[in-house]
């Protein structure tokens, strides 16, 4: 509270906050024109902007090919170790489906082994066994 009575020397004493100095490109209201071309200082500093911009630029192509070649190794990496994986994963998929074709034959047998039996003819359709993916009426638990 004492430094609001006993100033320091040499400071504005105004109730007005002193003006924050322009940031590089603001412009005051008024100051340029419509038709009026940018000052020498705007030019050297959109020249400026243009060099930051191309070194920026020239620094982060190395990185990115750097980036770029980093994704496509890991890439190979996850391919070489999928391969294996999916070679298991379709061993387990035909064993399963050999099982299922056959589990189909035997129930179609069986039906037909009871139709004729019973004393009803069996039912009239192609002789094949049914599809693998056919629902056999008997499911067993996934493997």
């Amino acid at each position: 509270m004492t430094d609001e009575m006993n100033p320091t020397p040499g400071t504005d004493q105004s109730s007005e906050p002193a003006p924050e100095p322009a940031a590089p490109g603001d412009v005051a209201p008024g100051e340029l024109g419509g038709d009026e071309a940018p000052s020498a200082e705007g030019r050297e500093w959109l020249a400026q902007l243009q060099h930051m911009i191309d070194r920026v630029t020239a620094e982060a192509v190395p990185v990115a090919r750097d980036v770029a070649a980093k994704a496509a190794e890991l890439a190979a990496v996850a391919g070489e170790k999928a391969g294996p994986f999916a070679r298991r994963a379709a061993d387990v998929t035909s064993d399963v489906g050999i099982r299922v074709a056959e589990r189909s034959r035997r129930f179609a047998d069986d039906l037909r082994q009871r139709a004729t039996e019973g004393g009803t003819p069996p039912p009239a359709g192609p002789t094949d066994p049914a599809p693998a993916d056919a629902p056999t009426g008997e499911e067993e638990p996934p493997a």
